[in-house]
């Protein structure tokens, strides 16, 4: 490899979603970009206005190009669909001005209309592109039932995937059960898939569980559930609320939900017309409150609908091991987070949709005397580490800039 001074090219990352906006995946690419920019030119494409943190900003650190964006509310499909179309169109302008030969582009799923603007405009320009898969559409949305998974419009978007992952140079999946969905397609070849995982953002260690807790004190229950962060179109709030509604005579448990998205504006439509004294919601949870908040339930709730296996990984997971609390996962058995906390004895796995199941398995973690599962969820949560993340990324991206035919060759 020639010395990394010497590599051609420089970095453009296109994400709708950057700080200051505060989601998971805007987190997720501004550290990629940010360690990028410590050793490479980056240019960031980013729909998300406002003021930079402190900490991005300066030498060294990745320079930031607006693309207008205008978002619209999730359940507001045809207008979401309408403005993530017309963000994609502009980051396809802007990134034929921006790229040259033998530049490196990286995106990510969001929104599912991005990727095919960036695999055509590093292809016009001569470029190479990468893809992060958080979500394969449209899978998930068939998944969800909003499609019919031979209708026209899931036809078309199959084809046009074909398209583009035959354009594309790598795709990063961040669970070893995309591979076997992704290979479905008839552009994509496994030589182009990279496995690199995401990351717990706090620091693994185990977090006592603390009367004082300020999440905690206003509930006299013994035993917390909890349940945080975005809930869309993949996740079932229904198969929490009914298991709560199973529980609601066991005094000693209790439903603590927090969090954003259409699934939370279900939960609370379903809480508004039982009003279980079992539940409880508080409103979204600040970063800065994010540690004391996950540290205050002793059980966590991931509730996936069916066939989620390859086509989604809940970011929340790796956060929720490195408090050192045990989940207890609503989806099939093969799918990574699954695959995760079985391996590692993490808490449980309920089949999608079985509400009796899922509140026996809250009922046998309220009751469980296994001591040590808090240090075998911090000792995995370590594995999943930000350095070695972002040190994959890097070798990736250097090895396409270095060779424009990697996926060809390997």
């Amino acid at each position: 490899m020639q010395p990394q001074d010497k590599i051609p090219g420089k970095i453009v990352v296109a994400s709708q979603h950057y700080p200051p906006d505060p989601s998971t995946t805007a987190a997720i690419m501004a550290e990629i970009a940010c360690r990028l920019a410590a050793e490479r030119e980056v240019v960031v494409l980013s729909g998300s206005p406002g003021a930079l943190p402190a900490a991005q900003t300066g030498p060294g650190k990745p320079r930031i190009v607006m693309v207008r964006n205008r978002m619209a509310g999730k359940a507001a499909l045809v207008r979401r669909g309408a403005s993530e179309l017309l963000f994609a169109a502009r980051t396809f302008l802007a990134l034929v001005r921006e790229l040259r030969r033998g530049d490196v582009v990286l995106t990510v799923t969001a929104p599912f209309m991005l990727p095919y603007a960036v695999a055509a405009a590093a292809r016009v320009k001569g470029a190479r592109s990468a893809l992060i898969m958080h979500d394969l559409f449209p899978d998930v949305l068939v998944m969800a039932g909003l499609l019919q998974p031979r209708s026209f419009v899931t036809r078309t978007m199959r084809a046009a995937n074909g398209l583009m992952f035959r354009a594309l140079n790598a795709v990063i999946t961040i669970g070893r059960d995309a591979e076997r969905p992704l290979l479905s397609y008839s552009g994509m070849r496994r030589n182009k898939i990279r496995f690199i995982p995401n990351w717990a953002t706090l620091a693994p260690g185990p977090r006592p569980v603390t009367p004082d807790n300020p999440f905690r004190k206003a509930i006299p229950a013994r035993f917390i559930v909890g349940l945080s962060g975005n809930l869309g179109f993949t996740h079932d709030p229904e198969v929490v609320f009914e298991a709560a509604r199973l529980l609601k005579d066991e005094a000693d448990i209790h439903f603590l939900l927090s969090g954003w998205g259409i699934g939370f504006e279900r939960l609370k439509q379903l809480q508004a017309a039982a009003n279980l004294a079992n539940v409880s919601f508080v409103g979204r949870v600040e970063d800065s409150e994010l540690e004391a908040f996950l540290a205050s339930a002793d059980l966590w709730i991931i509730p996936y609908r069916k066939n989620v296996a390859g086509v989604s990984v809940p970011s929340r997971f790796y956060n929720l091991l490195a408090v050192g609390r045990p989940v207890v996962l609503v989806s099939e058995p093969e799918a990574e987070a699954a695959l995760t906390v079985v391996e590692g004895r993490l808490g449980w796995v309920v089949p999608p949709g079985r509400a009796d199941l899922l509140a026996e398995a809250i009922r046998a973690a309220s009751r469980s005397d296994d001591g040590a599962i808090s240090a075998r969820a911090v000792k995995a949560a370590s594995r999943f580490d930000r350095a070695n993340a972002m040190n994959a990324y890097a070798a990736l991206i250097d090895e396409l800039l270095l060779n424009p035919d990697l996926s060809e060759q390997r």
